[in-house]
Protein backbone atom coordinates (compact mmCIF):
# COMPACT_ATOMS: atom_id res chain seq x y z
CA UNK A 1 0.00 0.00 0.00
CA UNK A 2 2.92 2.20 1.11
CA UNK A 3 4.46 1.31 -2.35
CA UNK A 4 0.97 2.49 -4.51
CA UNK A 5 1.11 5.95 -2.81
CA UNK A 6 4.74 6.22 -3.50
CA UNK A 7 4.28 4.79 -7.01
CA UNK A 8 0.85 8.25 -6.73
CA UNK A 9 2.98 10.89 -5.66
CA UNK A 10 5.63 10.54 -8.42
CA UNK A 11 3.66 10.25 -11.61
CA UNK A 12 1.33 13.52 -9.87
CA UNK A 13 5.20 15.31 -9.73
CA UNK A 14 5.82 14.61 -13.46
CA UNK A 15 2.18 15.36 -14.62
CA UNK A 16 1.80 18.03 -17.55
CA UNK A 17 1.61 21.31 -14.96
CA UNK A 18 -1.48 23.02 -14.95
CA UNK A 19 -2.26 26.52 -17.09
CA UNK A 20 -2.38 28.21 -13.20
CA UNK A 21 0.98 26.28 -12.66
CA UNK A 22 2.13 28.16 -15.57
CA UNK A 23 0.81 31.73 -14.78
CA UNK A 24 2.51 31.19 -11.43
CA UNK A 25 5.94 30.63 -12.38
CA UNK A 26 5.32 33.45 -15.10
CA UNK A 27 4.32 35.88 -12.75
CA UNK A 28 7.10 34.89 -10.28
CA UNK A 29 9.61 35.21 -13.38
CA UNK A 30 8.81 38.80 -13.84
CA UNK A 31 8.65 39.94 -10.33
CA UNK A 32 12.01 38.51 -9.96
CA UNK A 33 13.14 40.36 -13.09
CA UNK A 34 11.62 43.72 -12.02
CA UNK A 35 13.29 43.55 -8.35
CA UNK A 36 16.64 42.85 -10.12
CA UNK A 37 16.58 45.78 -12.58
CA UNK A 38 14.76 47.56 -9.43
CA UNK A 39 18.79 46.75 -7.91
CA UNK A 40 20.54 47.57 -10.79
CA UNK A 41 19.30 51.00 -11.35
CA UNK A 42 19.02 51.93 -7.91
CA UNK A 43 21.51 52.37 -5.08
CA UNK A 44 20.01 48.69 -3.93
CA UNK A 45 22.68 46.76 -6.07
CA UNK A 46 25.30 47.00 -3.40
CA UNK A 47 22.90 46.93 -0.64
CA UNK A 48 21.62 43.29 -2.25
CA UNK A 49 25.33 41.90 -2.31
CA UNK A 50 25.56 43.18 1.90
CA UNK A 51 22.07 41.35 2.25
CA UNK A 52 23.71 38.05 0.19
CA UNK A 53 26.50 38.11 2.95
CA UNK A 54 24.51 38.79 6.01
CA UNK A 55 22.05 35.66 4.69
CA UNK A 56 25.33 33.75 4.36
CA UNK A 57 26.47 34.70 7.91
CA UNK A 58 23.45 33.53 9.40
CA UNK A 59 23.17 29.97 7.53
CA UNK A 60 26.57 29.16 8.91
CA UNK A 61 26.26 30.30 12.08
CA UNK A 62 23.42 27.93 12.02
CA UNK A 63 25.24 25.32 10.57
CA UNK A 64 27.94 25.61 13.45
CA UNK A 65 25.46 25.75 15.90
CA UNK A 66 26.63 29.67 17.05
CA UNK A 67 23.75 30.68 18.74
CA UNK A 68 24.33 34.08 19.78
CA UNK A 69 25.29 35.21 16.09
CA UNK A 70 22.28 33.47 14.68
CA UNK A 71 20.10 34.81 16.96
CA UNK A 72 21.55 38.70 16.51
CA UNK A 73 20.70 38.45 12.53
CA UNK A 74 17.78 36.37 12.65
CA UNK A 75 16.70 39.88 14.89
CA UNK A 76 17.72 41.69 12.56
CA UNK A 77 15.95 40.14 9.47
CA UNK A 78 12.41 41.04 11.47
CA UNK A 79 13.27 44.89 11.61
CA UNK A 80 14.94 44.62 7.80
CA UNK A 81 11.79 45.22 5.69
CA UNK A 82 10.91 48.03 7.58
CA UNK A 83 14.28 48.99 7.09
CA UNK A 84 14.69 48.95 3.51
CA UNK A 85 11.34 50.78 2.77
CA UNK A 86 12.39 53.13 4.80
CA UNK A 87 15.81 53.81 2.89
CA UNK A 88 14.61 53.32 -0.70
CA UNK A 89 11.09 55.55 -0.03
CA UNK A 90 12.25 57.84 -3.17
CA UNK A 91 12.88 54.84 -5.27
CA UNK A 92 9.86 52.56 -3.97
CA UNK A 93 7.86 55.94 -4.45
CA UNK A 94 9.06 56.45 -8.16
CA UNK A 95 8.42 52.71 -8.72
CA UNK A 96 4.63 52.92 -7.47
CA UNK A 97 4.40 56.02 -9.36
CA UNK A 98 5.15 54.48 -12.72
CA UNK A 99 3.05 50.89 -12.39
CA UNK A 100 0.18 53.21 -11.94
CA UNK A 101 0.79 55.83 -15.28
CA UNK A 102 -2.55 56.15 -17.16
CA UNK A 103 -1.12 55.23 -20.08
CA UNK A 104 -0.67 52.27 -20.29
CA UNK A 105 -4.77 52.29 -19.70
CA UNK A 106 -5.50 55.01 -22.35
CA UNK A 107 -6.34 57.48 -20.51
CA UNK A 108 -3.32 59.63 -21.81
CA UNK A 109 -4.49 63.28 -22.86
CA UNK A 110 -4.53 64.33 -26.66
CA UNK A 111 -3.19 62.06 -29.30
CA UNK A 112 1.14 62.55 -29.94
CA UNK A 113 0.37 64.46 -32.89
CA UNK A 114 -1.42 67.18 -30.56
CA UNK A 115 1.28 66.98 -27.63
CA UNK A 116 3.87 67.48 -30.38
CA UNK A 117 1.80 70.72 -31.43
CA UNK A 118 1.51 72.00 -28.14
CA UNK A 119 5.92 71.85 -27.32
CA UNK A 120 6.75 73.31 -31.44
CA UNK A 121 6.88 76.67 -29.90
CA UNK A 122 7.93 76.42 -26.82
CA UNK A 123 10.45 74.03 -27.41
CA UNK A 124 11.73 76.39 -29.68
CA UNK A 125 11.85 79.84 -27.14
CA UNK A 126 13.64 77.32 -24.86
CA UNK A 127 16.58 76.73 -27.17
CA UNK A 128 16.54 80.35 -28.12
CA UNK A 129 17.15 80.86 -24.23
CA UNK A 130 19.74 78.45 -24.04
CA UNK A 131 21.31 79.28 -26.78
CA UNK A 132 22.07 82.72 -25.50
CA UNK A 133 22.57 81.77 -22.25
CA UNK A 134 25.63 79.20 -23.40
CA UNK A 135 27.24 82.05 -25.01
CA UNK A 136 26.85 84.47 -22.12
CA UNK A 137 27.47 81.75 -19.37
CA UNK A 138 24.20 82.10 -17.41
CA UNK A 139 23.47 79.74 -15.35
CA UNK A 140 20.02 78.03 -16.07
CA UNK A 141 17.73 75.18 -14.60
CA UNK A 142 14.61 74.00 -16.41
CA UNK A 143 12.12 71.10 -14.89
CA UNK A 144 9.96 69.92 -18.19
CA UNK A 145 6.99 67.85 -16.38
CA UNK A 146 5.90 64.60 -18.21
CA UNK A 147 3.73 62.16 -16.39
CA UNK A 148 4.58 62.61 -12.67
CA UNK A 149 3.38 65.87 -11.51
CA UNK A 150 5.76 68.14 -9.70
CA UNK A 151 3.44 70.27 -7.35
CA UNK A 152 5.60 69.37 -4.51
CA UNK A 153 8.37 71.73 -6.33
CA UNK A 154 5.81 73.93 -7.29
CA UNK A 155 5.57 74.76 -4.49
CA UNK A 156 8.31 75.55 -3.08
CA UNK A 157 9.17 78.48 -5.81
CA UNK A 158 7.49 81.58 -6.48
CA UNK A 159 3.92 80.06 -8.51
CA UNK A 160 2.83 81.66 -11.75
CA UNK A 161 0.93 80.86 -15.30
CA UNK A 162 3.04 82.42 -18.30
CA UNK A 163 3.76 81.31 -22.44
CA UNK A 164 7.47 80.53 -22.82
CA UNK A 165 9.00 82.97 -24.38
CA UNK A 166 12.55 83.56 -24.43
CA UNK A 167 13.26 86.99 -23.08
CA UNK A 168 11.39 86.28 -19.93
CA UNK A 169 12.98 83.22 -19.56
CA UNK A 170 16.11 85.38 -19.85
CA UNK A 171 14.64 87.58 -17.31
CA UNK A 172 14.09 84.97 -14.88
CA UNK A 173 17.73 83.92 -15.07
CA UNK A 174 19.19 87.28 -15.46
CA UNK A 175 22.50 87.07 -12.70
CA UNK A 176 21.48 88.21 -9.50
CA UNK A 177 17.38 88.58 -10.17
CA UNK A 178 15.77 86.97 -7.72
CA UNK A 179 14.45 83.90 -9.10
CA UNK A 180 18.27 83.51 -10.72
CA UNK A 181 19.22 80.36 -8.37
CA UNK A 182 16.33 78.25 -8.50
CA UNK A 183 14.61 76.39 -11.43
CA UNK A 184 11.52 76.98 -13.60
CA UNK A 185 8.58 74.59 -13.15
CA UNK A 186 7.33 74.09 -17.25
CA UNK A 187 3.81 72.33 -17.25
CA UNK A 188 2.35 71.50 -20.44
CA UNK A 189 3.86 73.99 -22.64
CA UNK A 190 3.58 76.76 -19.63
CA UNK A 191 5.61 78.10 -17.35
CA UNK A 192 4.29 77.33 -13.97
CA UNK A 193 6.59 78.60 -11.81
CA UNK A 194 10.38 79.78 -10.84
CA UNK A 195 12.72 79.85 -7.87
CA UNK A 196 11.74 76.27 -7.15
CA UNK A 197 13.83 74.06 -4.40
CA UNK A 198 15.15 70.61 -6.08
CA UNK A 199 16.16 67.81 -4.27
CA UNK A 200 20.22 67.01 -4.53
CA UNK A 201 21.10 63.68 -6.05
CA UNK A 202 21.42 60.67 -3.51
CA UNK A 203 24.79 59.97 -5.87
CA UNK A 204 26.78 62.93 -5.85
CA UNK A 205 30.00 60.42 -6.88
CA UNK A 206 28.37 60.59 -10.50
CA UNK A 207 28.74 64.49 -10.41
CA UNK A 208 32.01 65.71 -11.64
CA UNK A 209 33.46 67.84 -8.93
CA UNK A 210 33.91 70.46 -11.46
CA UNK A 211 29.95 71.00 -11.92
CA UNK A 212 28.11 72.96 -8.97
CA UNK A 213 24.50 72.63 -7.28
CA UNK A 214 22.49 72.82 -10.62
CA UNK A 215 23.88 69.89 -11.83
CA UNK A 216 23.73 68.08 -8.40
CA UNK A 217 19.98 69.44 -8.29
CA UNK A 218 19.08 68.37 -11.98
CA UNK A 219 20.20 64.55 -11.55
CA UNK A 220 18.49 64.71 -8.30
CA UNK A 221 15.32 65.45 -9.80
CA UNK A 222 15.94 62.77 -12.80
CA UNK A 223 16.09 60.59 -9.78
CA UNK A 224 12.98 61.88 -7.98
CA UNK A 225 10.49 61.99 -10.83
CA UNK A 226 10.24 61.25 -14.69
CA UNK A 227 10.87 64.80 -15.46
CA UNK A 228 13.12 66.33 -18.20
CA UNK A 229 15.85 68.83 -16.64
CA UNK A 230 17.83 71.36 -18.47
CA UNK A 231 20.70 72.83 -17.46
CA UNK A 232 23.16 75.17 -18.31
CA UNK A 233 26.52 75.74 -16.48
CA UNK A 234 27.29 79.35 -15.49
CA UNK A 235 31.02 78.40 -15.63
CA UNK A 236 31.12 77.01 -18.82
CA UNK A 237 28.27 77.76 -20.51
CA UNK A 238 28.13 74.11 -21.31
CA UNK A 239 24.04 72.83 -22.28
CA UNK A 240 23.17 69.30 -20.48
CA UNK A 241 20.19 67.19 -19.69
CA UNK A 242 19.34 65.00 -16.70
CA UNK A 243 16.93 62.53 -17.31
CA UNK A 244 15.91 59.33 -15.98
CA UNK A 245 18.83 59.17 -13.42
CA UNK A 246 21.74 60.01 -15.83
CA UNK A 247 23.28 63.20 -17.07
CA UNK A 248 23.87 64.00 -20.51
CA UNK A 249 26.21 66.72 -21.22
CA UNK A 250 27.84 68.68 -24.24
CA UNK A 251 24.90 69.11 -26.26
CA UNK A 252 23.91 71.58 -28.82
CA UNK A 253 20.97 73.54 -29.52
CA UNK A 254 20.28 71.35 -32.67
CA UNK A 255 20.17 68.27 -30.07
CA UNK A 256 18.13 70.17 -27.78
CA UNK A 257 15.70 70.84 -30.25
CA UNK A 258 14.89 66.88 -30.37
CA UNK A 259 14.68 66.49 -26.99
CA UNK A 260 11.74 64.28 -25.84
CA UNK A 261 9.54 65.99 -23.31
CA UNK A 262 6.73 63.94 -23.43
Amino acid sequence: MELLYEVKSSLLTILPPSFFDILDIGVLAYLIYKILKFMSQNRAGGLFKGIVVIVAAYLAAKLFHMKALAFILEKAFNIGLIALVILFQPELRRSLENMGQSKLMGFTKGSKGSSQNIWEAPIDEICKACQYFAANSVGALMVIERNEKLGDQIGTGTAFKAEINSMLLKNLFFINSPLHDGAVIIQNGEIVAAGCTLPLTSRPELVDKALGSRHKAALGMSENSDALIIVVSEETGVISIAENRSLTRGLSVDALKTMPVS
